[in-house]
């Protein structure tokens, strides 16, 4: 008896069940984004050069042609359906604190991920900025939002020619 007191159970073996530890699914996790992430800071500067941005009431979108290799593409065709959009996240400590700032670019992901793939036209580099009403904003609005930007950016494509694009023509 005296050993059970000089020598607890620890808590956390407390809280295991009886059969042992869980184990992790066996399904496989879930897809990530098929959109392609900018993540380095050259990346995000080199677009932010291009000057080219529409303001939303909840978000900021700038966008840039993708440089393929070391060149730029300027060519019509394979401006269009050369590569996928590569989307970069950023919400600075104006938005609110960690968790206000992480909320704001996980509904920034989600909406990017439902709007993006049919309606971004390809090779070309965005870059998604937070603003201080984003995580308030209702989704449907962030998502009209992105929308907007992309058309005023004239970086909208509608999702029947998506095909016509990749065809080239």
């Amino acid at each position: 008896m005296d050993l059970e007191r000089a020598a607890p159970r620890s808590v956390a073996a407390e809280s295991l069940p009886a059969d042992g530890p869980r184990v992790a699914s066996a399904s496989p996790p879930e897809p990530r984004s098929l959109l392609e992430r900018l993540k380095t800071r050259p990346d995000f500067l080199r677009v932010a050069k291009a000057r080219r941005k529409s303001v939303t009431p909840g978000l900021i979108l700038q966008v840039a042609p993708r440089i393929q290799g070391d060149i730029q593409s300027t060519d019509p065709v394979s401006r269009e359906d050369d590569g996928d959009c590569r989307i970069g996240f950023t919400a600075s400590r104006k938005v609110g604190g960690a968790v206000a700032r992480n909320r704001a670019r996980r509904r920034l992901r989600e909406a990017v991920e439902q709007v993006m793939p049919a309606h971004a036209k390809n090779c070309r580099d965005y870059v998604v900025i937070a603003r201080s009403t984003t995580a308030a904003r209702s989704f449907a609005a962030l998502v009209d939002d992105l929308d907007t930007a992309l058309r005023r950016l004239d970086s909208y494509r509608d999702a029947s020619n998506r095909n016509a694009d990749a065809g080239g023509s």
